[in-house]
């Protein structure tokens, strides 16, 4: 079969599994429902890997970029609406990652969620927030990618809402509903932008005109690629718009590994990515980009450090992850910043379940002030968490250590103010390694904490009474709730399974581009970014050796300060915090970004909408437009209730009245 085949079979089995599900849930006995989203995620994949094996049956970099138009929605006045896929080594690089991560993480849910009265309503919205992200990187034109980015802002609003019975939760999706419709907004304008001038909205057609209609930083090109960053980074949590990510955590822990590693953060990467011509012919813009993720990188690691709920501190370490992802896209380091993606998605799906695991063994509690000792009741997920650590906090030979490594070192090749960027970058490597083994000492080593002496003795503890982890409300565990059950790795081989295909590919994916001994990241994906002006170009020696030892002693001193400072003297940090409680204020508090948000932004619109709501909506639109219309009919209605008597002779002479008006009113005309 053909790529495209191929490219409309992996849309079409995790629609088949939403549609399924959502219309067959009440037929569907037990873990069936989830077996059916499990398998439609993996046919997806399957067939993801049967694109992959089509197209690199083709030769020539121009045979790679296959085009497939099912429906001409709309073709007039110059718009080219169409439902059109390109499927091309960056789309099934894409494909291959989305399908296969989120595959493992249905598989985990199978048996995560299954006491959850929502049960079949999950994997409805998972399958189609799988589907939304697969239409999202196999658009083949602007209107196609809109759509899709819209779907994918839906389902996350769905599942980080999925517990809506949570006034926490239902408040995370509608902060991240909104966010990301302000993304929309700016994707849709920077679309205009473009099109105003190549006239069409097919990527292929348009890239091929942008050198001949825009100047060099051009003006307007320019503007919409600075609005296009806006979609990237409402999409991917990147300051200024992020707040909602952390938050997110509101949802089940899947959907929390579903978000943060193989969908919706990553689409603003691979945005930039696509729209590489556009980027490259506006640097400026492309310079704003990777400020912006190297800030995001930095801001990021700095809070995680501080935070207490387990989530939060992954939630943290993703913003971070996408930042260097962000920085090096932007920077021109296209397959450094891709293949950051796909490890990056397997060790932060491992760290999501792990910790999954970990807050199922605490009935559902999830700080870290209230964990410790779960090293020797729960060997397999602390094995998992280990590894995920590592490869997160880049320690050779797992694989962020190659990918990280590689965006940091192909952006300080860069030279000039690119040099700021890579140090800032190994600095926030470090700070990584820090935050990453201080959750994972606190969390497993230490006394054993009385839910881990529960586990050891071979009882999983389950709360009398459930409560909400952030805010201690009693909660009942009804639909809109999260559910009765409690699930451990080490009890449940579909969670076993997915966290160790998980834990095997954060160690050995990076052998796929290592500096000097293999490129297979860097030649597949070369036919969709040949033309770019950074196409082949690489790091000195000296710089890539300089990096590779720098990295690494990062890593390993990052993860001695953590050993220090929460095992060997635990007491220290309490002083620390005592010392340098400025900074602590401003890493606790997340840099006030919520606050200030909520001052200048949320404060005022209430105020003018309350203002609208009393006066003009009560006034005007009650009062005058509603109110008078109304007042007028009440009016007449009490009118002719009153000339209602009863009275024979009233109506005779009311009849007679109404002839002689109407012979009078003849008699005026005629005349």
């Amino acid at each position: 079969m053909s790529p495209t085949t191929w490219g409309w079979l992996v849309l079409a089995f995790p629609l088949a599994g939403t549609v399924a599900v959502a219309l067959g849930w009440r037929a569907l006995p037990g873990k069936l429902p989830g077996w059916i989203g499990t398998g439609a995620v993996f046919a997806s994949f399957a067939c993801a890997v049967g694109a992959l094996l089509s197209l690199e049956g083709r030769e020539g970099e121009e045979a790679k970029t296959v085009v497939s138009t099912a429906y001409e929605y709309a073709n007039t006045l110059g718009v080219d609406a169409n439902l059109t896929i390109l499927v091309d080594p960056l789309s099934v690089f894409m494909i291959l990652v989305v399908s296969g991560v989120s595959a493992l993480i249905h598989l985990y849910s199978v048996i995560y969620m299954w006491e959850d009265r929502g049960y079949a309503r999950f994997f409805a919205y998972l399958n189609f927030f799988v589907f939304s992200m697969l239409l999202l990187v196999l658009a083949g034109n602007f209107f196609f990618l809109i759509v899709g980015w819209a779907f994918v802002g839906a389902a996350s609003y769905f599942l980080i809402s999925f517990w809506y019975r949570r006034r926490t939760a239902t408040r995370a999706g509608i902060k991240a509903f909104v966010m990301n419709v302000i993304g929309d907004v700016g994707l849709v304008l920077g679309t205009y932008f473009v099109f105003k001038h190549v006239g069409t909205l097919d990527f292929v057609a348009a890239f091929e005109k942008v050198p001949d209609e825009f100047a060099h930083n051009d003006g307007d090109l320019v503007a919409g690629c600075i609005l296009l960053l806006v979609g990237a980074v409402a999409k991917s949590a990147q300051i200024p718009l992020h707040t909602w990510l952390p938050d997110a955590m509101e949802g089940p822990t899947p959907v929390s590994a579903l978000i943060h590693a193989a969908t919706m953060v990553t689409a603003g990467v691979y945005l930039i990515a696509r729209m590489h011509p556009l980027f490259e012919q506006a640097p400026a813009a492309a310079d704003v980009g990777a400020i912006l993720g190297c800030a995001t990188l930095f801001v990021a690691a700095t809070i995680a450090l501080t935070q207490t709920d387990l989530k939060r501190v992954i939630a943290y370490s993703t913003m971070s992850q996408i930042g260097y992802m962000i920085m090096g896209v932007s920077a021109g380091a296209y397959a450094a910043g891709l293949f950051h993606l796909m490890t990056h998605a397997f060790f932060k799906a491992l760290l999501f379940m792990a910790a999954g695991s970990v807050i199922a063994a605490m009935a559902g509690i999830q700080s870290l002030d209230r964990m410790g000792g779960f090293r020797r009741s729960m060997p397999f997920t602390f094995g998992c968490f280990v590894v995920g650590g590592l490869a997160l906090a880049g320690v050779p030979p797992f694989s962020g250590f190659f990918s990280k490594d590689e965006i940091l070192l192909l952006v300080g090749d860069r030279g000039g103010w690119h040099w700021i960027l890579y140090a800032v970058g190994y600095v926030s490597a470090f700070l990584t390694a820090v935050y990453t083994f201080r959750m994972i000492f606190r969390a497993f080593l230490g006394d054993s904490v009385p839910e881990a002496r529960e586990l050891e003795g071979g009882h999983l503890h389950h709360a009398e009474t459930p409560v909400n982890p952030m805010t201690g409300e009693e909660e009942d565990t009804e639909v809109g709730f999260p559910g009765p059950g409690h699930f451990i790795a080490e009890r449940e081989w579909p969670m076993k399974t997915a966290m160790a295909i998980l834990a095997v590919g954060a160690t050995v994916l990076g052998v796929l581009q290592i500096p000097h001994v293999t490129h297979v990241i860097d030649s597949f994906l070369e036919p969709t970014f040949a033309g770019s002006e950074f196409a082949h170009h690489e790091p000195s020696d000296g710089l890539i050796a300089f990096g590779l030892v720098l990295g690494t002693v990062l890593a390993l001193a990052g993860i001695a300060l953590a050993w220090f400072l929460w095992v060997r003297r635990p007491e220290l940090p309490a002083r620390i915090r005592s010392g340098l409680r400025p900074l602590y204020e401003l890493s606790f508090n997340k840099w006030w970004f919520d606050e200030l948000y909520d001052r200048t932004v949320v404060r005022p619109s209430r105020a003018v909408g309350g203002f609208f709501r009393e006066r003009f909506e009560r006034w005007v639109i009650d009062g005058a437009l509603v109110g008078g219309p109304t007042g007028a009919v009440r009016g007449g209605s009490a009118f002719v209730r009153a000339i209602q008597d009863g009275y024979l002779r009233v109506y005779a002479g009311l009849l007679v009245l109404g002839v002689v008006g109407v012979a009078l009113y003849f008699l005026i005309v005629s005349a």
